[in-house]
């Protein structure tokens, strides 16, 4: 394998396993307050503002069909709630309902205890570096994957 082949492999294989522990803490982080951790995932694509169910796949990076699974789940258990959208008739907005919204501020002081432990163990210049070397990997993949 040429060397870019190696970099690629490894720049894949290493967000594969940070997805993995990412997952595994948010599922932590989730469970006491009742949600999963995709679940805090689709409700925190709504919190500042409602968006149909395409709009939160592709902000969070998921398919149309597995948010469009989760909202209804949310929607079942009054955590969220369809709104008509106005820009289109039949691709209803999502947002929380106050028990979603509830469930994400219970999640919310472990999740800052985690990030400052986190932080701490990289340094904050690190991890500043981190963000801004997963935006270029991110904007870079958007670029040759997304149709022009």
């Amino acid at each position: 394998m040429t060397e870019t082949g190696e970099l690629v492999s490894g720049l894949a294989l290493g967000s594969f396993r940070l997805n993995g522990q990412f997952l595994q803490v948010a599922e932590g982080l989730a469970r006491p307050a009742g949600v999963t951790a995709a679940w805090w995932q689709v409700l925190g694509a709504v919190l500042r503002e409602p968006l149909p169910v395409a709009g939160v796949a592709r902000v969070m990076g998921m398919t149309r069909q597995g948010v469009q699974r989760i909202a209804d789940l949310l929607v079942e258990r009054g955590l969220a709630e369809y709104q008509p959208n106005p820009a289109h008739r039949r691709a209803k907005l999502i947002q929380p309902t106050a028990a979603g919204r509830e469930a994400i501020a219970k999640i919310n002081p472990g999740h800052q205890a985690f990030s400052d432990r986190l932080v701490e163990e990289l340094g904050v210049d690190v991890a500043r570096d981190c963000l801004a070397a997963l935006h270029r990997l991110s904007t870079a993949l958007d670029h040759l994957t997304t149709p022009s």
